[in-house]
């Protein structure tokens, strides 16, 4: 049996909270492009159907610090205390090496500390939101958030719009059917590279 030598390739997507990111995420997964979405992993507890392995990897926060210690996340971040969300890198690095290109959907901050691990074999997507007023009405639109959260969203998506340069493609979702098609078509150019 002859294996597969070509090593998978790394998409990273990151945006402010109301961008589309996750929209755009789940556009490329049912399009068939060829890429796995990663599973993250995170320290709260399930939700109603949720499974540990599908929708994430249920730990709790004593082993996810343990795991982090041990090195064995790309990236995480602590949300609120005791909550963590992450990368586990054996997700990661299981699929590349098996030659399957892999899709994450990360904070900005996370994507660009990805980004220094894999250099090349990572591709870097901001999706930018208009405006931060647009953004501020998306959010508003989706009545799901205190306006304290949203204003917590809002100034982070400032901060995350400062770190856009740094990435090595930007979508403006100021069009959804566009920014899907724009995301696409980067993702696919980069895996064929």
């Amino acid at each position: 049996m002859i294996k597969n030598l070509k090593k998978g390739k790394l998409i990273i997507l990151s945006a402010p909270s109301g961008s589309g990111k996750s929209t755009i995420i789940n556009h490329i997964l049912e399009r068939g492009v060829s890429v796995h979405f990663s599973i993250s992993a995170t320290s709260r507890p399930p939700r109603g159907n949720e499974q540990n392995g599908v929708e994430y990897f249920f730990l709790s926060p004593e082993e996810f610090r343990k795991r982090i210690k041990d090195g064995d996340f790309l990236e995480y971040e602590e949300v609120y205390v005791d909550r963590f969300y992450g990368t586990l890198r054996s997700e990661v690095e299981d699929r590349l090496h098996r030659g399957e290109n892999v899709i994450l959907d990360v904070d900005v901050a996370g994507g660009l500390n990805i980004k220094k691990i894999y250099g090349n074999e990572a591709l870097l997507i901001f999706i930018k939101p208009p405006s931060i007023e647009e953004l501020q009405r998306r959010l508003e639109q989706r009545g799901t958030d205190s306006a304290k959260v949203i204003a917590d969203r809002i100034a982070k998506a400032e901060y995350e719009l400062s770190l856009a340069d740094s990435y090595d493609c930007i979508i403006v979702n100021d069009d959804l059917e566009k920014a899907k098609k724009n995301t696409e078509s980067a993702i696919k150019e980069f895996i064929i590279l």
